[in-house]
């Protein structure tokens, strides 16, 4: 009898232990079901960090935690690292809440942040400047113009040009494009070769008038003169296109590093080559043909004087009076003690042009000096019988 009571009180015991289990599940199924709590805020990352493919997840070492870093408590007192241990029936929510944290935590990291956004196109904007910086690069290389260069292609179209400039008579077109001139002009002074091509361009002009200087030479004396115009003119002519279609060379090396100007020095080359070598032969020439009218023509004899003026102004000295008949204020100012000296030397040229056939022309409305009347004659107006005018 005493063992059958005891066997139902086991029974009954054991009946009230899988009736407490059973609601201990039911509860703890209960707690599953509802939605977790949210992950409390998480601080973003810094936007200089970017994810790097050999490295594990976030999700990944958040598991690997103390479980008691992510619920605010002591990270000491958490579990090891590692693998988590299996669960006791009262740790399914703490290790659901655990994997519900990492996965959050694992989407706010692989997120992107408008600063990492930022920090895409500001490295994409460096990367499109350094392909321009590139491009821009490879295209100043291209440009690039040698020695080599500026003799073989550049300098030959230089010298045909001026060849063209220095032989033209006044009054000619020549079919240079000036633009294309200016623009090898601009390039090569941009390529640093400014002093080589003004070394260029003096040679050839020097070369130029060492052959004019010979042509004059070997001019008879009664040519002489009409072809030292010719070449003063054409020369002068030249000038006025050389000049400016060098004048980038002029701007930024003649008178930056020489200190001079490009017109200056041409006219120089011109004083030295030609009209020093020729100015004792010419001036002889010239004060020959003045005293004889009309031997050459006035105006090339003024041309001839100015020019020689420009190119020196101390050789007026040579020949005052005939500088002074084309140029003013050559000789000092007149005074009146000498009137009667320039009334006799414009007497005395009259005369000589009346010797070499030139005539007064009709002097037939002129009264001739000896017939003027001083005396104012008595003369009759109507309504008065004495009237003097």
């Amino acid at each position: 009898m005493e063992e059958s009571m005891e066997e139902e009180e086991m029974l009954s015991y054991e009946a009230m232990m899988d009736d407490q289990n059973h609601n201990n599940w039911e509860a703890a199924a209960d707690n599953f079901r509802q939605p977790p709590p949210p992950p409390p805020p998480l601080p973003l990352p810094p936007s200089s960090s970017i994810q790097d493919p050999g490295r594990e997840a976030p999700g990944g070492q958040l598991l690997a935690m103390p479980v008691g870093s992510v619920d605010g408590k002591d990270p000491k007192e958490g579990l090891p690292l590692g693998p988590p241990p299996l669960p006791e029936p009262n740790g399914v929510i703490m290790m659901l809440k655990s994997c519900d944290t990492a996965a959050a935590v694992t989407k706010a990291a692989s997120a992107p942040t408008p600063s990492s956004t930022i920090n895409i196109n500001t490295s994409t904007s460096k990367f499109r400047r350094f392909q321009d910086w590139t491009q821009a690069l490879r295209l100043v290389v291209m440009n690039v113009i040698t020695i080599e260069d500026y003799k073989s292609t550049y300098w030959p179209k230089l010298d045909g040009a001026i060849d063209q400039l220095l032989t033209q008579s006044p009054g000619d077109y020549i079919p240079i494009s000036y633009e294309q001139i200016y623009s090898c002009v601009y390039k090569c002074v941009c390529q640093q070769h400014s002093e080589q091509m003004y070394s260029d361009l003096i040679k050839k002009i020097t070369s130029h008038l060492e052959r004019v200087s010979k042509e004059l030479q070997a001019s008879p004396p009664d040519l002489y003169i009409e072809r030292f115009n010719i070449a003063l003119g054409q020369y002068m002519g030249a000038l006025q296109s050389i000049v400016p279609l060098f004048i980038y060379m002029n701007k930024f090396y003649i008178e930056t590093k020489l200190n001079r100007d490009l017109k200056d020095d041409l006219i120089k080359l011109f004083t030295e080559h030609v009209a020093e070598k020729h100015i004792y032969s010419l001036m002889p020439l010239l004060l020959e043909a003045q005293s004889t009218p009309f031997q050459v023509t006035p105006s090339t004899m003024a041309n001839i004087v100015k020019g020689l003026y420009t190119l020196r102004p101390e050789w007026v000295q040579m020949a005052p009076t005939l500088f002074s008949k084309f140029i003013p204020n050559i000789l000092p100012p007149a005074v009146e003690s000498e009137l009667s000296e320039y009334a006799a030397q414009d007497q005395k040229l009259q005369r000589e042009l009346i010797q070499n056939g030139f005539t007064r022309g009709d002097q037939s409305r002129k009264r001739a000096g000896d017939e003027l009347a001083y005396t104012s004659p008595l003369v009759q107006v109507p309504g008065d019988t004495d009237s003097n005018c």
